[in-house]
């Protein structure tokens, strides 16, 4: 069975995740894939892969994405965090780190881990 991951990016790092997914493509398409809404949509549109796109991260996505890793169907999470600028929503994105933390899931919050988890993660 494929394992999941879910793809998630503040407004200023959407960009930057979508580039990191093309430049990963071979190794990312191995996995299910679960984004919040932008960025979900984002990822499909630019890179022709399948996302199962959930809500946006302010209006309740980040808290699906937390359930699925609660429910054991989602693996590892790359989110793109912007650490410069004030989200209305923190207190979701806490609730989701410390889930991932609970369930020891694997969370890259930048480019570099991301890189480690892509490259040592089997999809499978």
């Amino acid at each position: 069975m494929k394992k999941s991951i879910a793809l998630i990016a503040h407004d200023n790092l959407k960009n930057k995740l979508v580039a990191w997914v093309k430049l990963h493509s071979q190794q990312v398409e191995q996995f299910n894939l679960f984004a919040t809404g932008t960025t979900g949509k984002r990822i499909e549109d630019e890179t022709g892969l399948s996302v199962t796109k959930l809500k946006s991260g302010p209006l309740g996505g980040d808290q699906q994405i937390g359930a699925g890793i609660a429910e054991g169907t989602i693996q590892a999470v790359i989110f793109f965090m912007d650490p410069l600028s004030p989200h209305p929503h923190d207190v979701d994105v806490k609730a989701l780190l410390r889930i991932a933390v609970l369930y020891d899931v694997p969370m890259a919050c930048n480019e570099q881990t991301a890189n480690f988890i892509i490259d040592g993660f089997s999809p499978t």
